[in-house]
């Protein structure tokens, strides 16, 4: 998949969301990993894109919270945002030390993780003067955790392309929305673009993974489902579920 086709899908989530406006301030949430990557370097161009075919103009600097886990070198990475004069910033944080404090079961907790993760962000782009947070999540994000919330919350919800965030006064968004994962993969081998993989002990152990994985034999033996999962996320006018009429207190 092309840069062209990239821009076109992160066009289409700006239209149909209204994800950004004028001399909006971006905080790109940078991980290393190819999603987050290829957000960055998305939006960057997205930026030029609007400012001379829309005159749309608004603002894109890179965030990359540094966990602490060993191993993960980020010299190349740097190198390819600076030739590209993208804005990268990195923040130092002790979220790992924090999550060995808070082990379950032996293991990191995932969902503090991401809680931790995102509020070092939203605090890292508002001393920057953000007022947007975006991070790379994509449609197979929202299948999996739309599957997740029924399986273990008994709920059928998945996130927002755009959420207002009162306790932070800070507005998430997702451009990625209408991309999956394959998408971004192509992408990113087709612009050769520099990954830096995760160290996290539990990269590929998770529940998230077991949902993909469940997913993955889903869409193998039934080649539509994963266009029409994707057509059910903005579906609402065909929600149907069960109305309970009868006393509830009994």
């Amino acid at each position: 998949m092309t840069i062209k086709k990239i821009l076109g899908a992160i066009k289409k989530a700006d239209e149909d969301f209204e994800l950004i406006q004028e001399n909006d301030c971006i905080a790109i949430g940078v991980s290393g990993g190819k999603d987050s990557t290829l957000l960055l370097l998305a939006m960057a161009e997205y930026q030029k894109l609007c400012k001379l075919a829309y005159n749309k103009h608004f603002k894109v600097i890179g965030i990359h919270i540094s966990m602490g886990f060993d191993g993960m070198n980020f010299t190349e990475y740097d190198q390819f945002f600076k030739e590209k004069n993208i804005e990268l910033h990195h923040i130092p944080s002790q979220i790992y030390d924090i999550l060995k404090l808070h082990l379950k079961e032996d293991k990191l907790q995932c969902s503090l993780c991401s809680k931790l993760k995102k509020g070092a962000v939203i605090k890292a782009a508002k001393e920057l003067q953000c007022n947007k947070v975006a991070f790379a999540h994509h449609s197979d994000d929202a299948i999996e955790t739309l599957i997740m919330n029924a399986i273990y919350g008994g709920r059928l919800a998945t996130f927002d392309p755009k959420m207002y965030l009162t306790d932070s006064q800070v507005t998430f968004i997702r451009p990625f929305s209408y991309l999956c994962e394959q998408d971004i993969r192509n992408a990113c081998q087709h612009l050769n673009i520099p990954i830096v993989k995760s160290t996290c002990p539990n990269d590929g152990f998770t529940k998230r993974q077991d949902a993909k994985e469940m997913l993955q034999y889903i869409y193998k033996h039934y080649p539509s489902a994963k266009k029409n999962l994707v057509k059910a996320l903005t579906n609402q006018k065909q929600l149907h579920l069960w109305n309970i009429t009868g006393n509830q207190e009994k």
